[in-house]
């Protein structure tokens, strides 16, 4: 599907990830990414697929880890909630190195929250997503064309580094319309030797498991999984510079919000405020370095988030707290208005002296 077509960005990434050669699809109906599990209903057994709609999230997650363990491309969707009945699942296949894509298409929380888009899963996906010490990849897209790019950039990067894949979209990035190119990616070769699939007695049994009951097999374990991540760190890391290179006021934005906080940039250099934005399109690994590099000229950082500021935490950590972070926010699935962002991006000039 070359030519551009218009779809939800539910449906943009599920066909991206048909496209990126997932046969195996397993989920559970919850707002609002039910039509990521609806569309993998009508086109996998078209292609030969499987769709199976489990009795609940746990059982999902776990369909996924057995097919994971014998190294095929294996997906499921979710949103906020169902993610946190996922997450013993995800740590154990973290525990276990195996490759899969998991989408949260968030919502409203805590609790069972609302319908309406959220950011507010941020640390979980951030910080691990279960038990132990472990991490995902995090992919957040702002528009459907990056639901589809993303999605197939999430199943390299899972298969590249044996690990779990995490899109982190918000429920209008999900919901919302946009002309599209989904284009079958070009086949890339993986190691599979460590998979499940029969030795043909031509080698010896691989075990999949994440049980480790002997403590320094556990640790050499753990940091070997490090040694990955820190290559991960220093070479996977994405982000977007907006005007940044003369900027004095960083905003730091993603999905929805990025689209935001550009409207109310553009309108605040019609001020002759200079101002730009770094939106990280991996939130971990974080971008580091794009925001080192804007606290070399930034005199203050805002965030602008759909959450009660989780990423303020990452944006100090990567400036070593030499600037100031400020937050535009709103929550419970509130968008924050470009209005809104224009006005903190007006207050902040005015205490930088640049009004």
């Amino acid at each position: 599907m070359s030519e551009k077509v218009l779809m939800k960005g539910n449906e943009a990434l599920a066909e991206a990830a048909i496209q990126a050669g997932c046969r195996h699809y397993f989920g559970y109906p919850i707002t609002p990414q039910t039509e990521v599990a609806a569309y993998m209903a009508k086109r996998m057994p078209k292609i030969g697929g499987t769709f199976l709609q489990a009795e609940s999230e746990i059982a999902d997650i776990n369909m996924v880890y057995g097919v994971a363990s014998t190294g095929y491309r294996v997906m499921t969707s979710s949103s906020s909630p169902g993610i946190s009945l996922k997450s013993e699942g995800l740590s154990y296949m973290a525990g276990a190195d195996l490759p899969a894509l998991v989408v949260n298409v968030q919502r409203g929380g805590p609790g069972l929250g609302g319908i309406q888009p959220s950011q507010s899963d941020y640390f979980q996906a951030t910080k691990g997503g279960g038990h132990g010490d472990y991490h995902m990849i995090v992919l957040a897209p702002s528009s459907v064309q990056e639901m589809a790019d993303l999605t197939i950039k999430g199943f390299d990067l899972a298969d590249k580094y044996r690990m779990t894949s995490m899109i982190l979209a918000d429920g209008t990035i999900g919901q919302m319309m946009e002309p599209v190119s989904i284009t079958a990616p070009e086949k890339k070769e993986y190691d599979k030797s460590w998979t499940v699939t029969g030795t043909k007695m031509q080698r010896k049994h691989n075990i999949i498991n994440s049980l480790f009951l002997d403590p320094d097999e556990l640790e050499r374990s753990n940091f070997a999984r490090y040694e990955k991540y820190a290559k991960i760190e220093a070479e996977e890391a994405m982000a977007e510079n907006y005007l940044m290179d003369d900027a004095e006021i960083c905003v730091v934005a993603f999905g929805i919000a990025a689209r935001v906080a550009k409207n109310a940039i553009t309108e605040a250099r019609r001020q002759g405020i200079k101002v730009g934005l770094v939106r990280p399109i991996t939130l971990w690994p974080f971008p580091v370095n794009d925001l080192k590099a804007a606290a070399e000229k930034c005199h203050t950082f805002l965030s602008v988030e759909l959450s009660m500021g989780q990423m303020i935490y990452d944006i100090r950590m990567a400036t070593d707290c030499r600037r100031p972070v400020e937050l535009c926010n709103r929550a419970g699935g509130i968008i924050p208005s470009p209005e809104e962002v224009y006005a903190k991006i007006i207050d902040i000039a005015k205490k930088g002296g640049n009004l």
